[in-house]
């Protein structure tokens, strides 16, 4: 069944790279700076919990396209403001952390898993960060991704269908010659929908160490790996 493959596309947040540390860091910074009496980690948290709905907004509707800087930041306002400290994080606070999640920190395994793959593959990033944050993260990260496609080209957002279909027509592949790597559930089961392959790649942190991750064992997928290694391996790389 993945023999067709010809194209390996990435979710970025949470499978390339590790949003949880990375924001939790740049929060307690600016709230220890500003003495805001607020636990970091619980508030990176709950700004990520905001992530999908709003984006389900877009594709529903409901509001006009918006690229994710736009999306966290209103997020970012109204969790201020519930929190009463929206009068003490100011303007340059508050882009600096929209901007923390252009400069998270990629997995120890990253790079060399995508260096792995890339010598059989085309090896993509597929995500639903704007273009300009994407390009910043895989260099800030070091990711070495052939390409990327962000949400932004397709003007919705995964797990709608248009970001998944948009990478096979911009690659020249079918569908179903595009395998999608993700630590979420959600996310494959909107690129199966869309006629690609899917492969779950464990991230057992990603959700910080009082939370759990999405399991292999409640996901629907073509292939599920429990490490970067396992996964190279299983792709013949």
């Amino acid at each position: 069944m993945l023999d067709e493959v010809r194209v390996v596309a990435f979710d970025v947040f949470g499978t390339a790279v590790d949003w949880h540390t990375g924001i939790t860091t740049e929060v307690g910074e600016v709230f220890a700076h500003r003495e805001v009496d607020l636990d970091p980690a619980a508030f990176a948290d709950s700004w990520r919990e905001r992530y999908l709905p709003s984006m389900a907004r877009v594709n529903d509707g409901e509001r006009e396209w918006a690229y994710l800087d736009a999306l966290h930041r209103e997020s970012l306002d109204a969790l201020l403001t519930e929190h009463g400290v929206a009068d003490v994080v100011d303007e340059a606070d508050r882009v600096r952390l929209v901007r923390a999640w252009h400069r998270l920190p990629a997995w120890p395994d990253s790079e060399q898993l995508l260096t792995r793959l890339r010598r059989r593959y085309t090896v993509v990033a597929l995500s639903n960060g704007g273009f300009g944050l994407l390009v910043e993260l895989a260099k800030t990260a070091g990711l070495p991704f052939d390409a990327i496609v962000s949400a932004e080209l397709a003007r919705s957002y995964k797990p709608a269908a248009g970001p998944y279909l948009t990478t096979a027509r911009l690659l020249d592949v079918a569908p179903h010659e595009v395998l999608l790597v993700a630590a979420h559930g959600w996310d494959l089961d909107g690129a199966r929908a869309a006629g690609l392959r899917t492969a779950f790649l464990e991230r057992p942190a990603e959700k910080g160490p009082h939370r759990e991750a999405d399991r292999a064992a409640d996901t629907t997928c073509d292939l599920a790996a429990t490490s970067a290694a396992d996964l190279a391996t299983r792709l013949g790389c």
